[in-house]
């Protein structure tokens, strides 16, 4: 199984900012760990970030393209503000999971809506990192369904 994890804006300071929302790991430590469980669980995983949205769009195309498995994405920002993610998400058929490490809905109104959620197989928010996990479990899950 490939899997493709990509991270949006500003999850590249991890570690840095709103420590009370996100912690205190940093992206490489997340990424870290998040390889050691692919190693572990047998699977391929890619993990990339970009504070920019044409990437993002491009990385859901070419995971369509080649055919991977699943998607887990925390499109941070762009989640409440992005049609063209959404329509990347769209224009695919991969399983794309949409992560958030704070709980959104507990936070400031503008937060509670997501574009992603309607065109993703599944939302989890506010499990801190483990939310990535999580996707990845239910990804797994899924490709043993068949």
């Amino acid at each position: 199984m490939r899997v493709l994890c990509l991270n949006g804006p500003n999850l590249n300071r991890l570690g840095k900012r709103e420590k009370d929302a996100y912690g205190t790991f940093t992206l490489a430590e997340l990424e870290a760990e998040l390889a050691e469980f692919a190693a572990e669980q047998n699977f391929e995983l890619t993990c990339r970030q970009s504070n920019h949205e044409g990437e993002l769009i491009d990385w859901i195309h070419q995971a369509g393209d080649e055919g991977l498995e699943g998607i887990v994405l925390n499109a941070g920002a762009y989640t409440h503000t992005s049609v063209a993610i959404r329509d990347a998400i769209s224009a695919i058929q991969v399983p794309v999971i949409e992560v958030h490490i704070s709980n959104v809905y507990k936070r400031e109104e503008f937060r509670h809506h997501s574009y992603i959620a309607p065109v993703a197989a599944g939302q989890i928010t506010g499990f801190g990192k483990d939310v990535y996990k999580l996707a990845l479990h239910a990804l797994l899950l899924g490709n043993q369904r068949g």
